[in-house]
């Protein structure tokens, strides 16, 4: 079976001789729960964009569900991340003038999922997050840990090979940033692969695997052992 992610020998390269990435492998199998950590300047959103075909590499090759994004023109690219990732963000980038359901439905918008398909492939996402009864609800009249549950039932929507989640409690209280945590355990129980960057690093060791990134490079990937949630 191809790994969801396959990253060799990548660089990324900027003018003036600026290079954010330096030689980066990585792979993500299917099903996993990883961190990918490092503070600021380390690397983390240029391997980010490189995972979530934001961008291609300097040089190596990235595969995303046997797709050598770098073979890929910009029509074919923008299709495969509609269809293999889903993204969460740190500020939940919902459209205010939305319901959550419309919110989530735009996560369907360029996947080519027929209209009449959405509403309900939106609602079985924020189920799935538990939030079916705020449905018709617009960002302003939810919390913020109520906002990252209808972003992330927004990446779950089309069912994507990977979950990018960047950040995703960078903005939320210590109890709704647990609750989101084991929300994405949750899904993860359920089979969804979900890579979690964050410079927090008591964040990163509660997770099953951690990458660790410094200056383009990285430093660490390692596996830990869980037990009810606790580091052993």
């Amino acid at each position: 079976m191809n790994p969801v992610l396959e990253i060799q020998h990548a660089t990324r390269e900027y003018p003036g001789g600026v290079r954010a990435l330096d030689d980066v492998c990585l792979v993500i199998d299917r099903g996993e729960l990883l961190a990918i950590v490092g503070p600021s300047g380390s690397g983390k959103s240029t391997l980010l964009n490189l995972m979530g075909t934001l961008d291609r590499p300097t040089t190596g090759t990235v595969t995303i569900s046997g797709q050598d994004i770098t073979t890929l023109d910009d029509r074919h690219l923008s299709a495969l991340r509609a269809r293999e990732i889903g993204f969460v963000f740190q500020q939940f980038q919902l459209t205010e003038g939305l319901s959550a359901a419309e919110n989530v439905a735009t996560g369907l918008l360029y996947a080519g999922v027929p209209r009449r398909q959405r509403g309900p492939l939106a609602e079985a996402a924020l189920d799935r997050v538990g939030l079916a009864h705020r449905r018709e609800h617009k960002p302003h009249q939810l919390s913020g840990g109520e906002k990252q549950r209808v972003a992330i039932a927004r990446a779950l929507v089309n069912d994507p090979a990977l979950v990018l989640a960047d950040e995703p409690t960078g903005a939320l209280d210590t109890a709704n940033s647990r609750a989101v945590l084991e929300l994405l355990r949750t899904l993860n129980d359920v089979g969804v692969t979900i890579a979690l960057i964050t410079h927090d690093r008591e964040i990163a060791e509660t997770l099953p695997r951690r990458v660790e990134i410094l200056d383009g490079r990285i430093t660490s990937d390692c596996s830990t052992t869980m037990t009810s949630g606790v580091l052993t």
